[in-house]
């Protein structure tokens, strides 16, 4: 494949908008030249076929590529809809080509796991790569919303299991309610305690 690409003139990393331009350029040239006599006709008439067919190869492997690509993104989307999220992460990891839809599945996935911040990273490199999609924006915005309601939520101390990242368990673990209930036991206890003592 690497020698249709220098047929071409190009490099394998080429945008097919820069293989297009240079296969109409090279086309043109090679239709004008092979009318020319002697070698130089025969030449450009042997490179105008070895063009068509490195252009109809190329763009075959584009296509290919692009399909499975596609096909890729929906097994993931799937997975992430059947709370399967580890092997939709494990479909991300292996797509080497990371498009605006790739990032924007990324931050779906980070948001099921809670990673707001993660999620809305990947979400403003979508946007960067595709301004004009009103999916991604419309996730950006409402993901933007979400923050702000948690950060004005743990402000006002009204955060108690409100925010999606809180952990059910985080005033256990740091001496909340469960302790404020031990020790209110304690004192239940140590009152009943002096009652007994004075009755004696």
């Amino acid at each position: 494949m690497q020698e249709n690409y220098k047929i071409l003139g190009l490099n394998e990393n080429a945008s097919i908008e820069e293989i297009e331009a240079k296969y109409q350029e090279l086309k043109t040239q090679y239709q004008r030249d092979r009318f020319l006599e002697g070698e130089a006709g025969n030449l450009a008439a042997k490179n105008l076929t070895k063009l068509e067919i490195a252009y109809r190869e190329i763009i075959q492997e584009r296509n290919f590529k692009s399909d499975s690509e596609n096909l890729d993104l929906s097994c993931v989307d799937s997975f992430i809809r059947e709370g399967k999220l580890d092997k939709a992460q494990d479909v991300l990891d292996n797509i080497s080509d990371r498009t605006a839809e790739w990032h924007y599945l990324q931050s779906v996935l980070f948001y099921k796991k809670n990673w707001t911040n993660e999620s809305k990273k990947q979400l403003e490199i979508a946007i960067e790569m595709d301004p004009k999609n009103d999916k991604y924006r419309s996730a950006y915005e409402r993901l933007i919303q979400k923050i702000n309601y948690n950060q004005n939520q743990f402000r006002s101390g009204n955060n108690f299991y409100s925010n999606q990242n809180a952990d059910p368990n985080v005033n256990r673990q740091m001496g909340g309610s469960a302790c404020g209930t031990f020790a209110d036991c304690c004192a239940t206890y140590l009152c009943i305690n002096c009652l007994c003592n004075s009755c004696r």
